[in-house]
């Protein structure tokens, strides 16, 4: 091809992003709020976000749009008045606030974790104004919440709608993502008592609503509610607000006037007891910090008390968890089978210590419980953990009298090759540990444990051999069943039964734990040694189950490999070359010698 006569063509000019536009749109928009003009051009900047592919101008430009929304909001452009075609102006500027709000909803399923992040954190910042321009515009003047705006936000965590924009990948449809649900409960849930009691609520509501068409709505809100760790147990502690018009004091709940009356009443004449006894204080001493008494909140039955009484009552935020967590419960029960046995292991692991002490009557999820207990298995494993709770701590003996019967049929052939088979002496030692225990039901648990240590690996015998002790040390009445000599007789009689299904009817009390003392003997020298404990007098104070509880194969095996050799083994001083040599002496190495070689020197042993 000729050389071309023409002058070399000029730098291309550098044509403009789409984020250079949306910053050109947003001066505009600011310009047209401030000026009271047209804000037509508002549509042209949310369709731009909505078109957009490219991650980084769509973070450009809904930030432009989250500028100008405040802008608009902080102005009179939403204030209630004027005459039809404010109100149409009014109308349509919330029409796109929602469309914007519904493209930030999505983004929190978008594949750019930089877009998810700045999407929840706008949807939270605009809440915040929202709410105060509902609080300034109120004819009341009192703190408001824009729960329309916070509905939005509760959806998008709880079920998740696809990415809008254009080529987003959308795998985790449905699934909220790791990121934003730590962003979520790390800034909002955790902290601010308003946006946890919020969110409460209407996750109920969505729960209620949409657990037939979301099959991840359970799983999105079991993960949420497992992050909640911390949950408020006395009134000071409501003392953290996302909206801080909503941190003013509310006025107190009042009964009726007659109540009101006998208040005041009531307030009169302790201030003039305390003027008549004033000569008192003199000798009184000074009041510590246990005996001055601490802020009790907001009284009153939670469906009586207004939105703000509600976020400074104990009560409700309590009332709302409860709620919550029955509708959880109510929906796992009809949920597919694979997802309910997961969702109800998950739940179960946190039921005792973060749900149980924050439900307004843990009585309710009773019934639940103990249907888990009765699954058996890995289930009812972790159920009798909350069982034991309510028993305890809540006073259900009585609706549950059974309890260790239950206990003694999960001792099978399989307790000890369990996965969780560490939780559950956890758990047992917890349940065992009562000195008012009968002797009777403690020996039935010892003897079955140690009847089925005899084909359990060496890991849990380790487990049952310290368990043994500290029953043993701590009820002295069961220590003939290792000092228990035998009869005169040839044979052993062993009066355990076994297949008893009654702990206290079982005669173990009667016999002896024979089957830890013949692990004298085991292969393994960890429990052989263990087992040793038994013949010494018993001195020591008692063993911690946690340092036996995590032994495997591997660890055994690593212990072994390091355990350091006192005495060496008698070794062979020579090698025997041919251990079975020729009768007729045939020299190693010949040809005699290796045409022998094919015979089966050990089957000739047998001729005689």
């Amino acid at each position: 091809m000729p050389a071309s006569s023409l002058p070399p063509p000029a730098k291309r000019r550098r044509t403009r992003s789409n984020g250079d536009v949306a910053k050109e749109l947003e001066a505009e928009i600011t310009a047209a709020v401030a000026r009271n003009a047209s804000l037509n051009s508002l549509l042209d900047l949310l369709n731009l976000a909505q078109d957009e592919s490219n991650a980084k101008d769509l973070s450009k430009t809904i930030y432009c749009l989250y500028r100008v929304f405040v802008v608009i909001i902080s102005s009179d452009k939403l204030v209630p008045g004027g005459g039809d075609a404010a109100k149409q102006v009014r109308k349509w500027i919330w029409d796109r606030l929602d469309t914007f709000v519904e493209l930030l909803v999505g983004l929190l399923q978008d594949e750019e974790p930089t877009l998810r992040k700045s999407s929840l954190d706008i949807l939270f910042s605009l809440l915040k104004h929202l709410s105060t321009f509902l609080t300034k515009v109120s004819p009341d003047q009192q703190p408001h919440f824009h729960s329309s705006h916070f509905k939005h936000i509760v959806r998008g965590l709880l079920l998740c709608p696809p990415s809008p924009r254009p080529g987003s990948d959308g795998a985790r449809e449905g699934k909220l993502m790791p990121d934003v649900l730590g962003h979520f409960v790390d800034t909002w849930f955790l902290v601010h008592d308003d946006i946890r009691w919020c969110f409460l609520r209407e996750a109920t509501s969505v729960l209620s609503r949409s657990i037939a068409e979301h099959p991840n709505l359970l799983v999105n809100l079991v993960l949420l509610l497992e992050r909640l760790t911390t949950f408020p147990t006395e009134a000071p502690e409501l003392n953290a607000w996302w909206v801080k018009e909503l941190g003013e004091q509310p006025p107190k709940f009042k009964k009726g006037k007659s109540g009101e009356e006998e208040d005041e009443d009531a307030d009169v004449d302790k201030v003039m007891e305390d003027e008549e006894d004033d000569w008192r204080k003199f000798f009184d001493e000074e009041a510590t910090a246990k005996d001055i008494k601490k802020p009790t909140g907001i009284k009153g039955r939670a469906h009586q008390l207004t939105f703000h009484q509600s976020l400074h009552s104990l009560q409700a935020h309590r009332a709302v968890f409860t709620r919550l967590w029955l509708s959880l419960l109510s929906g796992l029960t009809a949920a597919p089978e694979a997802t309910k046995r997961t969702l109800t292991v998950r739940v179960l692991n946190i039921m005792h210590r973060c749900v149980l002490p924050h439900l307004t009557k843990p009585i309710l999820v009773m019934d639940w419980i103990g249907a888990c207990v009765d699954v058996g298995g890995t289930v009812g494993l972790l159920a009798l953990n909350a069982l034991f709770t309510l028993i305890k701590d809540y006073n259900l003996y009585r609706d549950y009298p059974q309890f260790y019967t239950r206990l003694y049929t999960f001792l099978d052939k399989d307790v000890l090759h369990l996965k969780h088979r560490a939780r559950f002496f956890r758990l047992a030692e917890l349940f065992l540990s009562s000195t008012h225990l009968p002797s009777a039901l403690l020996a039935s648990f010892v003897k079955r444990l140690s009847r089925l240590s005899l084909n359990a690996p060496p890991a849990a015998i380790i487990m049952v051999i310290p368990f043994t002790y500290n029953i043993l040390k701590r009820h002295p009445a069961l220590m003939r069943m290792i000092h228990r000599s035998s009869d005169d007789c040839d044979t052993f009689t062993d009066p355990f039964l076994p297949d008893e299904t009654n702990p206290n009817s079982t005669n173990a009390i009667d016999s002896s734990l024979w089957e830890l003392y013949s692990h004298k003997n085991h292969y393994d020298t960890a429990v052989s040694t263990l087992a040793r404990i038994f013949e010494e007098a018993f001195t020591k104070p008692g063993y911690s189950m946690e340092d036996f509880l995590d032994h495997t194969y591997g660890t055994l095996l690593e212990a072994e490999f390091k355990r350091k050799i006192k005495n060496e083994p008698a070794l062979a001083v020579e090698l025997v070359k041919d251990p079975f040599p020729e009768q007729g002496g045939a020299t190693v190495g010949t040809t005699e010698h290796l045409a022998s070689v094919s015979r089966d020197a050990v089957a000739e042993l047998w001729v005689w």
